[in-house]
């Protein structure tokens, strides 16, 4: 397990924030990503999902909401678990490593990519 403050856990992620290309930047103008510190149990009871999960996208990926991209009432969200991430590593450069993956697969279901493709783009 790796310790690391709120403050570098936030810049970790928006640091793979910044890597997302600008192209496609205005596709996820009504994503926010919400970093928690771990799942607990009412929120794995209502997306099913693990207490150990690491990241999760809730909403409508892309190619589902239309020809015309417009954004829905509520926006979708990127949940990012601190403290999940930070007990499965061992130093903080596979820290900042996994945040990355973790961010950027979820941001990858919001762009309608399952799991089988972000694993062969190395985001598993």
């Amino acid at each position: 397990m790796i310790r690391i403050t709120p403050a570098e856990f936030d810049q970790a992620v928006q640091a793979a924030l910044d890597e997302i290309p600008d192209e496609f930047r205005d596709y996820l103008e009504n994503v926010v990503v919400e970093v928690r510190g771990k799942p607990d149990a009412k929120f794995c009871r209502e997306h099913d999902v693990p207490d150990d999960i690491l990241g999760l996208y809730v909403g409508v990926p892309l190619e589902d909401k239309g020809p015309d991209l417009a954004p829905t009432p509520l926006p979708d969200r990127i949940y990012i678990f601190r403290d999940t991430l930070c007990e499965m590593c061992e130093s903080r450069d596979e820290l900042i490593d996994e945040i990355r993956i973790t961010v950027l697969h979820e941001i990858g279901h919001h762009f309608g990519m399952d799991e089988d493709r972000l694993a062969d783009l190395g985001y598993d």
